[in-house]
């Protein structure tokens, strides 16, 4: 099992001075050896969030949340996720295509019986 890495771009959604087709790379990160049923998103800066992988695939279908982390479908082709702490709220927007193939190389790297699931990823 090998830990699957990948960058995706995001759009921070925020009330601070941003144009609105500037995106950034968010880090999406798994490693079977470590938790084989979490995910991780690496923020820019020093913000690194760890979740359910499970959360993440059911929020692209409808919204899901646990703790500080909620993901939801955001139209036919973004999702957002949105992650709470003392410091305040990071709403983060995502093309649901790049956490669909992050999805799936997590499952290739996790057998199922070994933090794998069984659910089919959608197109």
């Amino acid at each position: 099992m090998s830990v699957v890495e990948q960058y995706a771009r995001a759009h921070i959604v925020s009330d601070a001075d941003i144009a609105d087709d500037e995106a950034v790379p968010v880090m999406l990160r798994y490693d079977p050896e470590t938790d084989p049923r979490s995910v991780r998103v690496g923020l820019p800066g020093t913000d690194e969030w760890t979740f359910s992988r499970a959360l993440l695939e059911q929020g692209l279908r409808a919204p899901a949340g646990s703790g500080e982390v909620r993901v939801w479908p955001c139209g036919r082709v973004q999702a957002v996720l949105e992650f709470h702490s003392a410091q305040g709220v990071s709403v983060v927007q995502f093309e649901t295509k790049a956490l669909l193939r992050f999805l799936r190389r997590t499952y290739t790297a996790t057998p199922v019986g070994r933090g794998g699931s069984a659910a089919q990823l959608q197109q």
